[in-house]
C-alpha cells in the first residue's frame, strides 16, 4: 500500500465512533474495506475476521494476528433535571482529562448530539473544592438544554446511549505525526489489515487470521471469543501502546516516538512467550527495524485471553501512543510502517516448523 492509502485508512478509523460494546461503525469499516483482500466477516458482537485467501483445512496451524476496534468512551447513565447529563465510563479514563472536552452523544435516532463536558465553575466553588481531586461524579455534559424534558425530547438523549470524543483527525505534515482520537486501538487495527492486505497473495505452510476484536477496554471480552473461534496455534497481538517518552527520564522510555515498535515483555496481565519474543526481536535485529522493549507495571491487552487459552505462544507488538485514553492522541506515521515491516517479516519466516517449537 502507499503511504497516501495507508494514512487514508488510519483516519478512516480514528474519526470512526466506536466505543466498547458500540463497535457498529467501525467493525462495517473493517469489513467493507478488507473485502478486496480477504475473506471477511463480523459477528454479532462486532469481532471482525479476516481470513487469508489461501488458507486451507489442510493446514494444520493457524497464526492471528489480533487488534481490537473498540476504544474508551463513557455511557448516559441518566440526565439531571436541568437537562445535563450524567454518565460513567466504559473503559478507563483520568477524570481530569475530560474536562471541558467536546464529546458527541449517540441519541436514539442515531444522530450524534455534541455536548461539552462541565464542571462547576471556579467562581463558585469553596477553597476546599478547589483542592479536591476531580471524579467522575463532579462531572456532566452540557448539551445546551436548560431541562431534562428538553434532552429526552428535543434531543432524544437518554440512558444508554454512548458517547465519544467530538474529536476530527489531522496530518501534521512537517512532523510526519498524526493527532486524533481512538489510537488505542485503531492504530492496531489499522496495522493490521495493512499487513493482511500486503501479505494477500502469499502462500504460507499454516493459516493466517487477522482478528479485530471488540470490548478489548472493558475485559478483553471479545477476544474471550474470538480465541475459541479461531483457535490459534500461535498469535500476534497488536496494541496502540502508551508512550512514556514525554515524562520519564531517557534510561527508562519503553515506548517512544520516532524509536520503533514496542515489544512487550509485561505487563498486569500478560507475559510474552519467551522463546516467540527472541524470534521477533531477531526479526528486528535482522532487518535493521527500530524496536523498544517494555517491561510495565500497569496495563492489559487481549494477548492475556490467548495465552491462557491452551498456552497459546503470545507476543504483543505495539504502536507508540501519547496521551492514550483523551481526546487526542499523536502517532508518528514512521513509527506505524516500522511496526507493519517488523509484523511482515515475522509472519513471512515463520513456518509449521518455527511455530511447533516455539
Amino acid at each position: 500500500m502507499k503511504k497516501s492509502e495507508k494514512i487514508e485508512l488510519i483516519e478512516k478509523l480514528s474519526n470512526a465512533n466506536g466505543p466498547s460494546g458500540f463497535e457498529d461503525e467501525v467493525a462495517d469499516l473493517v469489513v467493507n474495506y478488507s473485502k478486496a483482500f480477504s475473506k471477511v466477516h463480523a459477528d454479532q458482537m462486532n469481532n471482525c475476521y479476516l481470513e487469508q485467501p489461501n488458507n486451507s483445512a489442510k493446514k494444520v496451524k493457524t497464526l492471528m494476528i489480533d487488534s481490537h476496534v473498540d476504544a474508551v468512551g463513557l455511557i448516559v447513565q441518566a440526565i439531571r433535571p436541568n437537562g445535563m447529563i450524567k454518565f460513567v465510563e466504559l473503559g478507563h479514563w483520568v477524570p481530569a482529562n475530560l474536562t471541558a472536552e467536546k464529546m458527541k452523544i449517540r441519541n436514539l435516532d442515531g444522530e450524534w448530539i455534541t455536548g461539552l463536558v462541565a464542571t462547576k465553575p471556579p467562581h463558585f466553588m469553596t477553597e476546599a473544592e478547589k483542592k479536591q481531586p476531580i471524579t467522575i461524579d463532579h462531572l456532566s455534559i452540557d448539551v445546551g438544554t436548560t431541562s431534562a424534558e428538553e434532552t429526552e425530547k428535543l434531543l432524544k438523549i437518554s440512558t444508554g446511549c454512548p458517547i465519544v470524543p467530538d474529536t476530527e483527525w489531522q496530518y501534521l505534515e512537517k512532523q510526519d505525526v498524526m493527532l486524533g482520537k481512538a489510537f488505542d486501538n485503531r492504530i492496531g487495527t489499522a496495522a493490521l489489515i495493512t499487513a493482511m492486505a500486503e501479505l494477500a497473495d502469499d502462500n504460507f505452510d499454516f493459516n493466517l487470521v487477522g482478528v479485530a476484536a471488540a470490548q478489548e477496554e472493558v475485559g478483553c471480552r471479545g477476544a474471550k471469543v474470538t480465541v475459541r473461534k479461531v483457535k490459534p496455534s500461535i498469535a500476534i497481538c497488536l496494541e496502540g501502546c502508551p508512550a512514556d517518552d514525554t515524562f520519564t527520564p531517557d534510561w527508562l522510555i519503553q515506548t517512544g516516538m520516532h524509536r520503533g515498535p514496542m515489544l512487550r515483555d509485561m505487563d498486569t496481565s500478560f507475559i510474552a512467550n519467551p522463546h516467540f519474543q527472541a524470534f521477533a526481536v531477531k526479526e528486528a535485529q535482522k532487518y535493521n527495524i527500530p524496536y523498544t522493549r517494555a517491561v510495565r507495571t500497569g496495563g492489559g491487552i487481549d494477548g492475556s485471553e490467548f495465552v491462557v487459552y491452551e498456552g497459546v505462544p503470545t507476543i504483543c507488538v505495539g504502536i507508540p501512543v501519547r496521551y492514550e485514553h483523551t481526546n487526542y492522541g499523536m502517532v508518528a506515521f514512521d513509527d506505524f510502517n516500522n511496526t507493519v515491516e517488523l509484523l511482515e517479516h515475522i509472519i513471512r519466516d515463520l513456518d509449521s516448523k518455527i511455530i511447533s517449537e516455539l
